[in-house]
């Protein structure tokens, strides 16, 4: 199961996947260490825990845990377990589509954009209207996953689901159904705070795809900070000095070395679209890719 696991961390691609690992993992873990603290009478310890991946709802509370802004999008009910089946089975259905047509770093981006944009509607309409709401915290990776849902709908309004019962359905009324659901749930007061950040991960995924449209990625930011983090587990090569006292002339052999060389930096160009999406390439790696197919 851990090689699978690493595998899966390995794969060009294959963000919804690693996204879902991670979300039904850190759920296990709490059931465990829920259920631990109930034997061993320590329930303290775990209420202490999912505290730190709980989202609070006034202000001041917030201030003290402000890093919940980012866990809680990663954490769940622990009480309904419908909640992270429903999540992780959407996240799979249009991640799978997304991570197709715009990559793996696009579809983090969107992941922690949208959580990002839920947790701050959530904040700002719960400490507007405080009477609305019931509850004292959030949890859930229901406001990213709306920004996944929208998103891909906008990115590709007539891609088409075949679903059990209902047959082709287009996965923009799948969208929009969502969408018109969470509104009027917040009408009529059910799960207020989980709908309302529902309604701002739909708004960033509308607004994430029509920037990267225009030629903006909101999302740069985020793929750059996760990059940095790699690299400083990446294992560094060992720095080999040599000197040359002239610089020899090239050959036939050197030549054909540099042509497959030249061909080893089309492959990683491949591949960095397969993972990234065209979008990512440089104006030179662009040049070259084209001056290639014209050979």
């Amino acid at each position: 199961m851990f090689d699978e696991f690493k595998s899966a961390f390995q794969r060009h691609n294959n963000a919804h996947v690693q996204l879902i690992i991670i979300n039904v993992t850190i759920f296990l873990v709490f059931v465990v260490l829920d259920l631990f603290s109930w034997i061993g009478g320590i329930e303290f310890v775990f209420n202490f825990v999912y505290k730190q991946f709980t989202i609070p709802s006034g202000l001041s509370e917030f201030f003290s845990r402000p890093w919940t802004l980012i866990t809680y999008m990663f954490a769940h009910s622990m009480w309904d377990i419908f909640h992270i089946l429903f999540n992780m089975l959407v996240l799979y259905w249009f991640g799978r589509v997304f991570v197709e047509y715009m990559g793996s770093d696009k579809l983090v981006a969107l992941y922690v954009l949208g959580g990002l944009t839920g947790g701050i509607s959530y904040l700002l309409i719960y400490n507007i209207s405080p009477g609305f709401f019931g509850n004292a915290g959030m949890v859930g990776a229901s406001g990213a996953i709306y920004a996944i849902v929208v998103g891909t709908a906008v990115l590709l309004p007539n891609y088409t689901f075949y679903l059990l019962f209902f047959g082709p359905v287009k996965i923009k009324y799948i969208a929009l159904f969502y969408v018109i659901l969470s509104l009027l749930y917040v009408r009529q007061g059910i799960n207020l705070g989980g709908n309302i950040a529902h309604l701002g991960g739909a708004l960033m995924g509308l607004i994430y795809i029509k920037q990267l449209q225009a030629g903006v990625n909101w999302g740069g930011w985020i793929t750059a900070t996760l990059d940095w983090f790699k690299d400083l587990f990446k294992e560094k090569p060992k720095v080999k000095v040599t000197y040359r006292s002239e610089e020899p002339r090239k050959s036939k052999a050197s030549k054909k070395s540099a042509s497959k060389a030249s061909q080893e930096e089309i492959d990683a160009i491949l591949d960095k679209i397969s993972d990234q999406g065209y979008e990512s390439l440089t104006k030179d790696e662009k040049e070259k890719l084209f001056n290639a197919s014209k050979k």
